[in-house]
């Protein structure tokens, strides 16, 4: 019986659908969410584990964490698709309290529990275990209004260089940075307009595009320490 494939923000949106689909296939499933969500329940039915971890507090990774090391043997892969965005001057919280967050969400709480569990996906039956870090087309743009989410985002990409350089030749390590991927409900149609004509491609791709970049870099054998851009030709114009 193959491994499981741990899924961070496992809840909604591109996790979410990576979690199903996966699961669809008769693969293994682990995930975690922050807060209560509808799918939730889906989920479950559908065979998810799920663990609550929310990521900005250090005694919920060490749950999580110790865990998963007491019952499960072995991991065929990490995704690490927990995300938070939060915007400098745009929340109650201070500039310091913002980096601190996003810096927990896409660093910290990844760092640890690459460590952590790698002996874990050492131990996956497969030839070969992964790690995916999705990061962000803002990792090599960066962004005037989420300075902090950038450079956490581009602290995550970093973590994949450097993990695919301990972990290897066991484990594979790769990023994955979109841009636009899936519109949110409240979003006006000048927003989508004036976003959609930022890239060469300009078409909302939907979760579907996320699931077949973590599809190539799982079946790939020979890629590791890279990152894949989803990012429609945006970065040419």
């Amino acid at each position: 019986m193959s491994a499981p494939v741990l899924i961070t923000g496992a809840a909604k949106r591109i996790g979410l659908f990576i979690a199903r689909s996966l699961r669809e296939q008769g693969v293994e499933v682990i995930g975690t969410y922050r807060r209560q969500q509808p799918a939730l329940g889906e989920l479950e039915a559908m065979g998810v584990q799920l663990y609550h971890c929310d990521f900005c507090e250090s005694d919920h990774v060490h749950r999580l964490i110790d865990s998963l090391q007491r019952y499960h043997p072995a991991l065929r892969g990490i995704i690490h698709n927990a995300s938070d965005w939060i915007a400098e001057g745009q929340s109650e919280l201070s500039p310091e309290q913002v980096m601190e967050r996003m810096m927990r969400v896409h660093a910290y709480a990844p760092y640890q529990l690459n460590l952590a569990l790698a002996p874990l996906l050492r131990n996956c039956p497969d030839s070969v275990a992964d790690i995916i870090h999705i990061t962000d087309f803002a990792v090599d743009k960066g962004s005037k209004h989420h300075i902090a989410y950038s450079a956490s985002k581009a602290a995550s990409e970093n973590l994949s260089r450097s993990f695919a350089r301990l972990l290897a030749p066991q484990v594979k390590v790769n990023s994955i940075a979109p841009s636009l991927i899936l519109f949110n409900e409240g979003d006006s149609d000048d927003y989508r307009e004036h976003t959609l004509a930022k890239a060469l491609l300009p078409r909302e791709p939907g979760e579907a595009e996320v699931l077949h970049a973590v599809t190539y870099l799982m079946e790939s054998r020979y890629v590791t320490g890279r990152t894949l851009h989803l990012d429609g030709g945006r970065h040419l114009k």
